[in-house]
């Protein structure tokens, strides 16, 4: 096996919870090219990989088509031995059975499967038994390496570590989401900081586009040593000074799965989705909390809403 390409193409935690497959592949084929395809926005998750050859960027928000089919002969050119897809879409379907590659292997609930060299079946949730996003991944490439699964990994630089340098202890928090039903509220995440130690230092974690919401609990509590640094830190530095913290809490989000590549302290917090779907936090030192209350419409879905189906939003009755 000499041309390996790795495609994940959706949101930041999807490329985190596929980084285990690049773990096993280099395992297993050391000398091989690795090559992994995402979309425009999350390259600087692999940056500076030392198992990677190429990160190729599929640009998803502008001329999508467009891209999508200049990405495929950039793809053809390669003549990869081996494609694996770890998404169920379309694009990526057609990015993998038309990708001229000697193995094709992605799963069965991809439209253009039969077109695959091998595919593999795909389940989300079971009410008796979980499995995590990454033993679904690694299904893929099973038969080519074993039965044991790696662990997400990312490679924050030595300046990544060098820029958050903090005095311990602290605590991260991420409280934000893309989805609303996935997000405690703000008055929950206030809840949790009256119950930290005065003395110790809170640094608030997101997106640019997260700072408003974050700095709104800043304002609000009185806790006098919170540091509002969404915006701040790109994704491998936010990783970094993750993995010293004493404790990350986070959304059931991207950020629970930059913990769970540093193997950093996390406490995962689920809403509207359910453990049982498989993205729960693998981290050494991990806890998950959920309502106690039994509601018939939760899970509402798998991603999240941007308002509560129900207009009473009881999922996020979560104490700490």
């Amino acid at each position: 096996m000499k041309k390996i390409l790795i495609i994940q193409t959706a949101f930041i935690g999807d490329v985190i919870l596929a980084t285990p497959i690049i773990e096993k592949l280099h395992q297993k084929f050391p000398d091989a090219q690795l090559d992994f395809l995402l979309r425009k926005g999350n390259e600087a998750l692999l940056k500076n990989h030392p198992f990677l050859n190429e990160v190729l960027i599929w640009n998803k928000k502008q001329n999508k088509t467009k891209n999508l089919f200049s990405t495929l002969q950039k793809i053809r050119r390669k003549n990869y031995d081996l494609v694996v897809n770890c998404q169920r879409f379309l694009s990526t379907g057609i990015l993998t059975a038309f990708s001229n590659g000697e193995e094709k292997i992605g799963f069965d609930k991809n439209p253009l499967s039969a077109f695959f060299t091998k595919k593999i079946k795909h389940q989300i949730a079971d009410s008796q038994q979980l499995t995590h996003e990454v033993q679904r991944n690694h299904e893929l490439i099973k038969f080519l390496t074993d039965d044991q699964p790696a662990l997400p990994k990312l490679y924050p630089s030595k300046a990544n570590f060098e820029k958050v340098k903090k005095e311990k202890p602290y605590v991260c928090i991420a409280p934000t989401s893309v989805w609303f039903t996935k997000q405690l509220p703000a008055e929950k995440w206030l809840e949790l900081i009256e119950k930290l130690p005065t003395q110790q230092d809170i640094y608030l974690l997101g997106a640019t586009s997260d700072f408003e919401a974050c700095e709104n609990i800043k304002t609000k509590s009185n806790h006098t040593k919170i540091h509002n640094l969404a915006g701040k830190l790109n994704l491998l530095e936010s990783a970094a000074l993750m993995s010293d913290a004493k404790m990350n809490y986070v959304n059931d989000s991207a950020p629970l799965h930059l913990a769970s590549a540093m193997n950093a302290p996390v406490t995962g917090v689920f809403c509207s989705t359910i453990p049982n779907f498989g993205f729960t936090p693998l981290s050494s030192v991990r806890r998950v909390l959920e309502t106690k209350e039994k509601l018939d419409c939760r899970p509402c879905g798998l991603h999240g809403f941007k308002a509560c189906p129900k207009g009473h939003f009881k999922c996020s009755n979560i104490e700490f």
